[in-house]
């Protein structure tokens, strides 16, 4: 039943008047003719119902003022999400997608064996820009980084003029929004954000270039997926999980703009921000599960890989969130970007709270 039926049905309509005397219709007689052959437009009925109550109803009997009436209407633009299938939460598709990430994952020498004109601060420059489109267009947490998967897996086998750079993050954006938004980015919106500086038909045809090079391999697997999972194996209550959740996935959406995130699988990104949000948001003393210590230890389990490679990973991360904040106090300018891609992951800095974070 759509949502203007269930306007109609919160509706205490009168009981249908006898129309002998020729009266005026009331609410009854319009939701009869809705129904009717040759109806009169629902836009219209939904005006006529949603509108201010008369001060009196023609023929309900009712004085002035007193009629029962409840006016509600339901038809609002509001995307309908499906209920959290546990099913997808189970051990053997935890299992399916460790397996399904070592297909997914670029190359992490693509910029010296490759490409001969990219160099790690263009995609970064690219990359903000792609994750401010998606923020602005209030895309889902996933699009951004499936983009930035498509991005890397695509220069990893073709070489591409810098000039084209921009070209081929719009076109994963768009790509990316077809896979996992209910409505999906437009072309033309996206040249839109290029300043016009791509036409929709280039667009197009990057579209299948890089549907070609990536073997219509679409379904890759991201960081998002695991958080899922790690959170339904914590035994914590909702809000807490709703707080880690979204401390994590900024992490992820911060390591997809980083170039030394490449080499990581999605599962050790997962893990190491859902490692940090918990650490930065002081969830855990020395002695609980979720210390630091412990929930390194647990999630190298699940996800079967060495704690310490896990360990530094989410170091890697505080580092990242340090220096982006750094960098946020600074005016940005193209030398000291390129300074960060380069000589970032020597320096040695203290974790900044997440809890300091806009998120």
């Amino acid at each position: 039943m759509g949502p203007l039926m269930k306007c109609v049905q919160r509706v205490a309509l009168p009981p249908p008047p006898g129309r002998a005397d020729g009266g005026e219709a009331g609410l009854w007689d319009m939701f009869k003719l809705s129904l009717a052959p040759h109806a009169i437009p629902l836009s219209l009925l939904a005006a006529l119902i949603c509108s201010p109550p008369p001060a009196h109803i023609p023929g309900s009997g009712a004085p002035a003022g007193k009629a029962d009436m409840e006016l509600l209407c339901c038809e609002v633009d509001t995307i309908r999400r499906a209920y959290l299938d546990k099913n997808l939460l189970t051990d053997r598709v935890l299992h399916t997608m460790l397996k399904a990430e070592e297909t997914s994952c670029p190359s992490m020498t693509y910029f010296k064996c490759v490409q001969r004109e990219i160099l790690p601060y263009m995609r970064k420059i690219v990359a903000t820009w792609m994750l401010e489109v998606c923020e602005e267009q209030k895309c889902e947490e996933e699009v951004f980084p499936l983009a930035m998967n498509y991005l890397d897996r695509f220069l990893s086998v073709e070489p591409l003029r810098k000039s084209r750079l921009q070209l081929l993050g719009a076109t994963c954006m768009f790509l990316a929004s077809k896979m996992k938004e209910t409505v999906p980015l437009t072309a033309e919106k996206l040249c839109i954000y290029t300043d016009n500086s791509i036409r929709p038909e280039e667009l197009l045809l990057m579209e299948l270039l890089i549907l070609n090079k990536l073997k219509w391999d679409m379904a890759s697997v991201t960081p998002h997926g695991f958080i899922e999972h790690f959170l339904n194996k914590m035994s914590l209550n909702e809000d807490t999980k709703q707080i880690i959740r979204k401390h994590a996935q900024t992490f992820v959406a911060l390591c997809a703009t980083d170039v030394k995130f490449i080499s990581n699988p999605p599962s050790m990104v997962a893990a190491g921000s859902v490692v940090a949000a918990v650490q930065g948001l002081n969830l855990g003393n020395t002695d609980s599960v979720l210390s630091s210590q412990h929930l390194t230890v647990f999630l190298s389990q699940v996800i079967k890989c060495d704690p310490d490679c896990l360990r530094a990973c989410q170091e890697q991360i505080e580092s990242l969130l340090e220096s982006s904040l750094r960098q946020a106090q600074q005016p940005h300018s193209l030398s000291t970007d390129t300074k960060t891609v380069v000589d970032e992951a020597d320096l040695s800095c203290t974790p900044t709270d997440v809890r300091d974070v806009n998120i």
